[in-house]
């Protein structure tokens, strides 16, 4: 019985990649040009290579998906958790200096559908998931030592929840699902002060495969998902609003369409590009279609189409230092949201199959580390390519 729970699981729950790309300074110098010395002599076009490329870098020593990817003070990635036949334990670190990965040793519990947040300490929180049975147990990963410890107890045990940095000093965790899978519409604050966990306001409805994007105004925009299965999903066009201020939800509107298992992005201007996801058909109903919201006047309004449908790509959305989004997941291709001109644009090179529920991490570089996934028959792969900006000259 376990056993075929973890499978229907991994059909339904949202990956969370757990990223701080997003709260990098707009004044980054990073140049974007010749960053990576394997590429320096990439016979392609400058039509090949003007908005980057992909290219493979060392596999990692565990097949795995949704798992977590997150950046470390030192630039260094932790790759924790994820399944591949069954739930992991195992970690492991990606020297970007070295493009190799090592072994990091194992978790207390193995983990599918969790989150893992950097604290200011540089320490790494990694909540809840999925092994067989909804998780609420947390550790804490301290890159120092290269050690998981146990940490605090949630208040209810969770998986494919969000979990978002507010500019307070707290970690909001949101929906997801639960015991029995019940779908969740509780959510609760992580004090990094404290290292407690305490409730606040509930959702306004449950939701698993939704998204949740800090607003430059200390908000939380939390946008579409789903609950119940099979027959009876029912799947979100909906958007609400977290207040860290007075703890409490409200509905702001909807979207043009339903969607769930899709990504959203914070731009530099503030608004928010909401990309993909599917419908009740997930990979026969996955969109090619995006829109934006914009927090001044709380609306949506649809963008560009994507050159290619995609979706379970929570999470590998990355906000590029140049402005433009890098859309990673989801798909046998990468492609580029420019904001300037509101268009999206394939990136040279594939990444073999589709990767669903991969990881998507933006290195100190600019470079962007793409790992991990499973492809359309639940495959899961070890394979990770990085995305890196080349700008060929046509001397």
């Amino acid at each position: 019985m376990k056993s075929k729970m973890f499978l229907l699981f991994i059909f339904s729950f949202v990956l969370g990649c757990a990223q701080m790309g997003e709260k990098h300074s707009q004044n980054n110098s990073y140049s974007l040009k010749n960053t990576s010395d394997s590429v320096r002599n990439y016979p392609g076009s400058a039509e090949d290579t003007a908005n980057g490329l992909i290219i493979p870098t060392g596999k990692m020593q565990s097949a795995r998906a949704a798992h977590t990817a997150t950046i470390l003070k030192s630039g260094k990635v932790l790759i924790a958790g994820g399944f591949a036949s069954s739930a992991l334990r195992g970690a492991e670190i990606y020297d970007p200096a070295l493009k190799t990965f090592s072994s990091v040793g194992q978790m207390s519990a193995a983990r599918s559908g969790h989150t893992a947040t950097l604290l200011p300490n540089g320490q790494v929180l990694i909540a809840g998931g999925y092994n067989g049975s909804y998780l609420s147990s947390t550790e804490i990963f301290d890159p120092q030592t290269q050690t998981f410890s146990p940490g605090p107890v949630m208040n209810i045990p969770r998986s494919g929840h969000t979990a978002t940095v507010l500019n307070n000093r707290k970690i909001l965790f949101a929906g997801g699902v639960g015991v029995g899978w019940s779908f969740l519409q509780s959510a609760e604050l992580y004090d990094i002060q404290t290292n407690t966990f305490a409730s606040t306001g509930s959702m306004t409805t449950a939701r698993e495969s939704h998204t949740a994007t800090l607003l430059k105004n200390g908000n939380v925009l939390i946008v579409g998902g789903h609950k119940g299965r099979r027959t009876n999903i029912s799947i979100y066009s909906s958007a609400e609003l977290y207040d860290p201020v007075s703890q409490n939800f409200k509905l702001i509107g909807n979207m043009s369409i339903i969607r769930h298992k899709h990504d959203a992005t914070r731009l530099t201007d503030g608004s928010v590009l909401i990309t993909g996801g599917s419908d009740e058909r997930d990979s026969r109903g996955a969109y090619i279609s995006a829109e934006l919201y914009d927090p001044v006047s709380s609306s949506f309004k649809p963008a560009a189409n994507m050159n290619i449908s995609r979706y379970k790509h929570n999470g590998t959305s990355i906000l590029l230092p140049n402005g433009n989004v890098l859309i990673a997941g989801g798909a046998n291709r990468v492609e580029i949201y420019q904001t300037g001109a509101g268009k999206f644009v394939l990136v040279y090179g594939r990444i073999g199959t589709e990767r669903l529920f991969s990881c998507a991490t933006l290195l100190q570089s600019g470079e962007v580390l793409i790992t991990g996934g499973y492809n359309e028959n639940q495959e899961t792969s070890a394979a990770s390519w990085l995305y890196v900006y080349k700008k060929v000259s046509r001397e």
